[in-house]
């Protein structure tokens, strides 16, 4: 535990902000697996549907910096890849 004054100001706050990530970064995943049960289904509205909503999600977590922006153009583009190849 830190005994210096804005030391411990900092694990308060980090904490606060590894709560809102595991927020992002746990909604970004459960978007892509519900893509992929979509896909699987064989259902092409609701592929779509299901892609917009990753695809935000994807978005969001590379804007709050936790993946890199080409990390998220790439799953962007094999997501879409999926959506295109199921037609």
């Amino acid at each position: 535990m830190p005994n210096i004054k804005s030391a411990k100001k900092r694990v308060i706050t980090s904490r606060k902000k590894a709560v809102g990530n595991n927020v992002i970064e746990s909604s970004r995943r459960t978007a892509i697996k519900n893509f992929e049960k979509a896909v699987k289904a064989g259902d092409k509205d609701l592929t779509s549907e299901k892609l917009n909503v990753a695809i935000q999600r994807i978005d969001k977590s590379a804007k709050s910096g936790l993946i890199h922006k080409n990390k998220a153009a790439r799953l962007k583009s094999r997501l879409t890849k999926m959506k295109n190849n199921m037609e």
